[in-house]
C-alpha cells in the first residue's frame, strides 16, 4: 500500500513506523504522518504526536468515518530539521465530507518535547 501522505513510498517504509513509535526526525515528516493518521483514523497516535499544552481529548480525535481525505500537498517548511527545537509546516489537506470536496490550509507549528516533534498548533 502507498502512504497515504503522498511520499511516493510504500506505507511500511514511510509514516507506518512513527504510527508503531518510532520517533519522526523532522516536522515535515511528523506531519505527514499526522496526516496519514487521520487517513488510517489512528487517533491514538494523533494524541500522542500533538503537545500536552495543547491536545484535545482523546474522544474529540475520533473520526466518524464520514471524512474521506483525498490528499496531501506540503507547501513549504521552515526549520524542523534535527537540529531544530521549533519547526513550521504549511500544508493543503484536501477531503470529502457529506459530499463536498473541502481543504484545509493551515500553517502549523511543531515543537520539540521531551525529544519528540509534535504538533503545537496551527494557523488556517
Amino acid at each position: 500500500m502507498q502512504c497515504p501522505c503522498q511520499s511516493n513510498k510504500p506505507y511500511t517504509d514511510c509514516c507506518e513506523p512513527y504510527h508503531k513509535s518510532q520517533t519522526a526526525p523532522t516536522a515535515e515528516s511528523l506531519m505527514r504522518s499526522r496526516y496519514s493518521a487521520y487517513v488510517l483514523n489512528e487517533s491514538k497516535y494523533l494524541y500522542k504526536s500533538w503537545s500536552k499544552t495543547t491536545r484535545p481529548s482523546k474522544k474529540a480525535l475520533k473520526q466518524d468515518g464520514a471524512t474521506e481525505w483525498l490528499g496531501l500537498t506540503i507547501v513549504g517548511t521552515q526549520q524542523g530539521t534535527i537540529f531544530d527545537l521549533e519547526g513550521i509546516v504549511e500544508f493543503i489537506a484536501r477531503f470529502n465530507c457529506d459530499d463536498k470536496e473541502q481543504q484545509i490550509h493551515e500553517t502549523s507549528r511543531f515543537i520539540r518535547e521531551n525529544e519528540r516533534w509534535v504538533y503545537l498548533d496551527g494557523e488556517y
